[in-house]
């Protein structure tokens, strides 16, 4: 019995301990450890924050000054959770002083609940430089989680403009590559897009929810952490060193966030991952990581379920300029900037980080470079190995396991590309089954870009020069401009020339032409603008002031727009009648006629008017709202675009890559464009690491200088997961997917008439043109005979013969609406009273049906051996290693026609090799290689890059030389010598002296009209 008293006596007194203690807990919400805070003082109070600096008392002389920002959900104390170990004390003790960020809590501060994460950007960028303009030096600015977030933005925003260096602590920048828990991008996305612009647009998050949704991302942690404080309730002195931090993470350390801000965050960097690839918006400007050029410390916890190792890390790929280090912890999220482990590692880290920023230290030893995960690395970043040994997380690391069984299932059930494409056309509103529009339907680009302002007003629509305009404000310009036109006397129906450089100005001009009714004549800068003036019975261009003189020279009347009044000229000039200046026309002023009705273009009226040249000939391509919707709608479904898309558009507007497959096409899937001033391969790589660019448009050799570029580095282009365009060479294709290997290529074909377009969807073969797009006209390959120019005819049936695989052959497209055909319309063409349109492009198709394009009618070379189609060629001679760009003309007379192939050369590279030559072109038969092959200094291209050969032609059969060969009876190429030249048998390389022809605008299906007449005799 005396052994049991002491026994009974401690159980007596825990007892007691436990009840004393649990009653101050729920009187005053934890212990009282006697702690005070660290001390500071408020120096500025904005809207927005209050700023806090530690240690007042201290002037501060011969510190270094670091700004830290806590979350939006966390509060600021975060970076003062006990006076040992709390990062403002760590700090001051390696003599660097903080000043903290504070943003209170949302929903006690005036406008709180309508912060966005903008302006917590702008914010933290004017404490920069409020604490610079103090302390005369540049500071250090760092963050937790979604703070360390805020920190990189801001010094992307400020080009890292008076920013020392960058510090964070969990804070992820792949978001998609590890999001928290390990979800699937492929499940979480949607859901994130959903509750942005659904359920944040009306609700917050108060402090309670943000507590309870952090504790929820571990709740074995968090429940025995619970239980753990109650087992030991009776021994304060045991609970003393850890309350301040569990006060903190359980009641006191959180605060409501402001639901368009979590709009903003999900859809900016959930959504789209604009962290990683660029383009998001901060104050109007495109901003993008790649701006970032100070110095990186990024922490990593080994065991974070929120800001995983493998999000973090991806600071070094969006970073490329800066120099990035990374320290890792064994913690998680919460305990890389609170607890021992913070006081022992983290913080002592950062000041020596800091004070070998300032150049008075040595390199921290508990930092190392951070390099690029290898994607045989990826995973979330955190080893199973790391949870076991560290004990945290195990429900979590059960759903990362569920997770990937779940992308697994996803993954299996994903359809085809070919039947993704399909299915985007088919799920587009009723009114855009583009095969059952009819001639009243009422189909627009002015009603596109109508549709998209009523839907997404306020996000963005077009990127240029940094500047950012939304769809509500494009809107606005467009209705602007509208005004502006009907001042000038601009009705319905009149056609209106356009010549403008690429830029917002000149696609709110096309789309205001859209939106009044009138039809935009999109003028090229060519030689002929009487002519093409003339072919499009238009007697007005809208010019900006880059092209008024070209303009007033070739047209009596022209409205200039886009110069204002910080263009001297064209005010000058402007007289108000022949000349007149738009930018003075005050819209409000503007009294609308009441036969104006906005976006009044039916399907079957004429819409726009583009410009092809065949052979030195201009010739006229209308495009009726049909076709355009047709080919905006195609080619939006084929590249999947969506308003997740960025597309950089390179073609001018006057082509047909321009205004139908990027204009058209962005607009029809809601995406963002991003307009470039030129090809230039330093601005490229800026531009689409800035923009965030997701997908790249092109036509012809666009893309050959930028290949070529020595410092072209195709790493920095992780965000571009599509090149779309016409004309790409077979080479320029290999390369792509040699250096690009994430992105595909979507190679359009469309007819000079737009009756047929073509899509290679699956990017499984390279140069098929692929099949005819969902929802646009059917195309077949009809018989054809290019020697005698006419459509062969089964003799059993009396129809035209369809061609079996791999036999070349005429396109012809279905003609289903009747008041659409603009080209050759034949009737009972393979059945009685069907109507098929046909261009005069040739083709042959595969045993699966994908078609391949071997040039035009009228670009065949009519040799001796018999006809020589030119694109294979091309194509061929295109994938030499060095060879830049490559071109095919013809010269003597027909039947006794030579091919010959003109190559130019890349930089650094001098000539071909008869090896090469003949491998290259090993896969054609020999009567279908070039007769000649020529290098050539250079080949003259078209404004779409398109290479022109007319001027080689012209000149006739070329000279021997020492960069000229010849095929040989066997098949072989040979030096073109003189002594060679003059015992080549004349009959198999004839002497022709006359000019030559070529097949130029082969992409665009060109054939003459007389050609047409010989086709349907």
């Amino acid at each position: 019995m005396a052994r049991l008293l002491p026994d009974v006596g401690g159980t007596v007194g825990r007892i007691v301990a436990t009840a004393q203690n649990g009653l101050e807990v729920i009187r005053m919400g934890g212990l009282d450890t006697g702690t005070e805070p660290t001390p500071y003082q408020v120096v500025e109070t904005e809207k927005m924050y209050r700023l806090r600096r530690y240690f007042p008392a201290d002037t501060g002389e011969g510190y270094a000054h670091v700004v830290l920002v806590p979350p939006m959900m966390v509060s600021a104390n975060v970076y003062d959770v006990g006076p040992e170990n709390g990062a403002a004390s760590v700090l001051y003790r390696h003599k660097v002083i903080p000043w903290v960020v504070d943003f209170g809590s949302p929903d006690h501060e005036e406008g709180g609940m309508e912060r966005t994460l903008t302006d917590h950007v702008v914010a933290i960028s004017r404490v920069i430089d409020l604490v610079r303009r103090v302390t005369g030096q540049d500071v250090h600015l760092g963050g937790y989680s979604q703070g360390g977030m805020f920190a990189y933005q801001t010094a992307a925003y400020r080009r890292s403009k008076g920013i020392a260096s960058v510090i964070t602590f969990g804070s992820p920048v792949d978001i998609l590559a590890a999001l928290p828990l390990g979800l699937p991008a492929q499940l979480a996305v949607p859901g994130a897009e959903f509750v942005a612009d659904n359920v944040f647009n009306r609700l917050w998050i108060p402090s309670w929810l943000a507590r309870a949704g952090f504790q929820l991302v571990d709740p074995v942690k968090t429940v025995r952490s619970r239980i753990d404080f109650l087992r030991k309730l009776h021994d304060r002195d045991a609970l003393l060193p850890r309350e301040d931090q569990r006060r903190f993470i359980e009641q006191e350390g959180w605060v409501a966030w402001s639901g368009p801000a979590v709009a903003e965050l999900l859809r900016q960097f959930v959504v789209h991952n604009r962290m990683m690839s660029g383009g998001f918006v901060i104050d109007g400007d495109v901003v993008s990581m790649t701006e970032i050029t100070s110095p990186i410390l990024a922490f990593v916890g080994e065991t974070d379920d929120i800001g995983q190792p493998l999000a973090v890390r991806g600071i070094v790929r969006a970073a490329p300029d800066a120099e990035v280090y990374e320290s890792d912890l064994p913690v998680g999220h919460f305990g890389l900037v609170v607890g021992s482990k913070a006081g022992q590692i983290t913080w002592p880290t950062v000041g020596e980080w800091i004070q070998w920023q300032e150049g008075n230290g040595d390199r921290p030893a508990a930092i190392d470079r951070m390099r690029p995960t290898a994607p045989s690395e990826r995973g979330t970043g955190i080893s199973w190995a790391n949870r076991l040994t560290y004990g945290v997380g195990q429900v979590a690391g059960v759903g990362n396991t569920v997770s990937k069984e779940l992308v697994g299932a996803v993954s299996g059930l994903q359809r085809t590309t070919k039947a993704v494409a399909t299915e985007s056309v088919r799920t587009v509103p009723r009114l855009f089954r583009l095969g059952q529009i009819e001639p009243s339907t009422r189909v627009s680009l002015g009603k596109l870009m109508s549709e998209n302002a009523k839907r997404t007003p306020n996000e963005e629509a077009f990127l240029f020069e940094d500047r950012v305009l939304t769809h509500a404000q494009v809107n606005t310009r467009i209705n602007n401009v509208v005004a502006g036109l009907i001042e000038c006397g601009i009705r319905p129906g009149v056609h209106v020339g356009m010549m403008m450089d690429p830029r917002p100005s000149a696609l709110v001009t096309v789309a205001a032409l859209s939106r009044l009714g009138a039809v935009a004549v999109l003028l090229p800068s060519w030689d002929e603008l009487p002519e093409l003036l003339a072919l499009a019975e238009t007697k007005v261009i809208v010019t900006d002031p880059v092209h008024l003189d070209r303009a007033a020279t070739a047209c009596d009347r022209v409205l200039v727009l886009g110069g204002g009044s910080s263009d001297a000229r064209a005010i000058e000039r402007a007289d108000g009648e022949r000349i007149v200046d738009m930018e003075k026309i005050d819209p409000e002023r503007v009294r609308m006629p009441s036969w104006y009705r906005p976006d009044p273009g039916l399907a079957g009226d004429l819409a726009f008017i583009l410009f092809t040249e065949t052979q030195g000939r201009v010739n006229r391509w209308s495009i009726t709202n049909h076709r355009f919707a047709m080919s905006a709608f195609g080619a939006a479904a084929a590249a999947g675009l969506s308003s997740r898309d960025t597309v950089y558009c390179l073609p001018p507007l006057h082509h047909a890559s321009g205004l139908l497959t990027t204009l058209g096409a962005t607009a029809a899937g809601r995406s963002r464009i991003a307009l470039s001033t030129g090809v230039d391969p330093e601005r490229f790589s800026r531009e689409v690491r800035r923009y965030g660019v997701t997908v790249v448009s092109y036509t012809w050799n666009m893309l050959s200088d930028i290949l070529d570029d020595p410092k072209f580095d195709a790493s920095q282009l992780g965000s571009v997961r599509l090149f779309m365009g016409s004309g790409l060479t077979t080479g320029l294709w290999k390369r792509i997917r040699e250096q690009l290997p994430k992105a595909r290529v979507l190679e359009f074909f469309a007819t000079a008439d737009g009756s047929a377009i073509l899509a290679n969807v699956e990017d499984n073969k390279i140069g098929s043109m692929g099949v005819a797009l969902p929802e646009t006209n059917p195309v077949r390959i009809a018989a054809y005979d290019p020697v005698t120019e006419r459509l062969e005819i089964d003799r059993e049936t009396g129809y035209i013969r369809e061609t079996g695989p791999g036999e070349i052959g005429m396109m012809v497209a279905h003609a289903g609406q009747r008041f659409e055909a603009s080209g050759l319309v034949l009737r009972d063409v393979f059945r009685p009273r069907d109507r098929w349109e046909v261009a005069g492009s040739l083709f042959h198709a595969d045993s699966e049906g994908d078609l391949w394009y071997v040039g035009s009618a009228q670009g065949v070379v009519q040799s001796a051996a018999g006809p020589v189609f030119t694109v294979p060629m091309q194509q061929a001679l295109s994938q030499i290693n060095g060879v830049k760009a490559v071109g095919v003309y013809s010269v003597g007379e027909s039947g006794q026609q030579l091919a010959v192939a003109v190559v130019q050369l890349s930089h650094g590279f001098t000539s071909l090799t008869p090896t090469q030559i003949r491998v290259a072109l090993g896969e054609l038969p020999a009567e279908q290689r070039p007769h000649l092959v020529r290098i050539v200094d250079e080949i003259p291209l078209s404004e779409s890059f398109r290479p022109l050969t007319r001027s080689f032609a012209a000149k006739g059969m070329p000279k021997p030389g020492a960069k000229i060969w010849y095929r040989d009876p066997d098949g072989r190429y040979r030096r073109f010598t003189a002594t060679a030249a003059s015992s080549v048998d004349l009959h198999q390389i004839p002497n022709a002296i006359g000019g030559g022809t070529t097949d130029e605008d082969v992409a665009d299906g060109d054939v003459a009209r007389d050609d047409l007449d010989v086709i349907a005799e």
